[in-house]
């Protein structure tokens, strides 16, 4: 399993990159800004995308929005994992395509259910 981890935070990229790799025993690539994670696309096929929103350049509502557009990488799920709890939050990530919407703080296991549940396990 790849899974691109974008977020500003070193703290919550390092907690979300540690749940996946422990979980799922997952190769996972970091991008603190929606623009470096636009430049490592390119590059690999991912399985999912963890994004925050509140980032610095292109917020995670973008990003969502170009994924979302680009034929290559439509099909990738993506997660958003935001400190935003609002319901008119939620219900935008969700109508621009996000496969899940989190809120902070989260506890490890829901994200290994999140994942779970969108990607296929390898046999």
């Amino acid at each position: 399993m790849k899974i691109l981890v974008v977020d500003d935070s070193p703290s919550t990229r390092a907690f979300i990159c540690g749940t996946v790799e422990k979980a799922f025993g997952a190769e996972v690539t970091e991008s603190s800004t929606g623009f470096e994670a636009l430049r490592v696309l390119p590059g690999q096929a991912f399985d999912a995308i963890i994004a925050d929103i509140n980032m610095p350049d292109i917020n995670g509502f973008e990003l969502l929005r170009y994924l979302k557009a680009h034929p290559g990488y439509r099909a990738i799920p993506v997660i958003i994992i935001s400190t935003q709890m609002a319901q008119e939050d939620r219900d935008r990530g969700l109508a621009a395509g996000a496969a899940a919407y989190m809120t902070k703080p989260f506890q490890p296991e829901e994200l290994e259910d999140v994942l779970r549940s969108l990607v296929p396990a390898e046999d």
